[in-house]
């Protein structure tokens, strides 16, 4: 049971970078901007938060300085797909590209490097729970944090009138331009919350998931957060479900190797990959049921006046 407990501990540290990462790229396609460069975003974040917590000792600098690094590029990308009209999905790839070689050309002599010890984190009372606590409450308090804010997110996208603002813009912007709202501008504001959003889940891969820096050490999971965002018909609620099931997935290999079960170790890594591609075969089987629920402009440019 204490081994189930401890996979368990390891789904929810593994989820909730995908769920910080997913949640950002939600708020961007809500939107109508498809940002294909998160994992450059992250590998950047990770870099720039692991070296600030080097120079600095703070984890809370780490954490902003991943921020800034992911709505940076971030505001970049919006800048060109929004104002200049590029290829979203040309430019997010670029980003991508960049992002990957800028942080492995950054990070060369932080591949040694070493951040302070940090205290265990833990809930009081709770975390001494059998079994319980060391599954559920003895986490960073960012992974408590990511599930308030998918839940601020559901009362936001569905219960206010910004919220209906920012899904008016992704469904039709020529309507909601019509109607006296800066199109651009709210979609230049949502590509750099999600951007921002990004960089957080990059810096918290480096500094509280595996706290060191090793050149691509985002492996892959800025992909996985974009296939999440369909995956979960752009539903807050189902990110963060879908989160911790592909983090449960990608942990469940160690959880096998330490069971020892003969099993190719090259196959048990392909796991959370085959899982995605999997999922989003599944989906594709309906198109009806994705063309419902995806935001109408999603991926498409807008021309004022047009």
């Amino acid at each position: 049971m204490e081994s189930y407990a401890l996979l368990l501990a390891a789904t929810l540290n593994a989820g909730t970078v995908l769920a910080i990462a997913s949640l950002g790229l939600l708020i961007n396609e809500k939107a109508g901007i498809v940002n294909l460069g998160a994992e450059g975003m992250m590998l950047c974040a990770a870099i720039a938060g692991f070296a600030t917590v080097v120079g600095t000792g703070s984890d809370t600098a780490g954490f902003a300085a991943g921020v800034l690094a992911g709505a940076g590029l971030a505001a970049v990308f919006g800048v060109l797909v929004i104002w200049l009209n590029t290829n979203q999905y040309a430019t997010g790839l670029a980003l991508s590209l960049f992002g990957a070689g800028f942080s492995a050309f950054a990070g060369i002599r932080f591949v040694q490097e070493k951040i302070p010890d940090r205290h265990n984190f833990a809930v009081p009372w709770l975390s001494d729970i059998p079994l319980v606590g060391p599954a559920l409450f003895r986490h960073h308090p960012l992974v408590y944090l990511t599930v308030m804010f998918a839940l601020a997110l559901i009362w936001f996208l569905y219960r206010t009138r910004a919220g209906l603002i920012l899904r008016s813009v992704g469904e039709s912007p020529e309507s909601a331009h019509a109607l006296g709202y800066p199109v651009r501008w709210i979609r230049l504001a949502a590509v750099v919350l999600g951007g921002a959003l990004c960089g957080l889940a990059g810096a918290y891969i480096s500094i509280i998931y595996t706290p060191l820096w090793v050149e691509g050490m985002v492996a892959g999971n800025g992909w996985i957060a974009l296939a999440l965002t369909t995956f979960a018909t752009w539903r807050p609620a189902r990110v963060l479900l879908g989160a911790y099931l592909f983090g449960g997935v990608t942990m469940l290999q160690f959880h096998f190797q330490g069971m020892g079960v003969d099993v190719p170790s090259q196959l048990l890594s392909s796991l959370p990959y085959l899982a995605t591609i999997v999922v989003l075969a599944l989906i594709s089987r309906n198109p009806r049921w994705i063309r419902i629920n995806m935001p109408a402009s999603i991926g498409k440019p807008f021309y004022p006046g047009s």
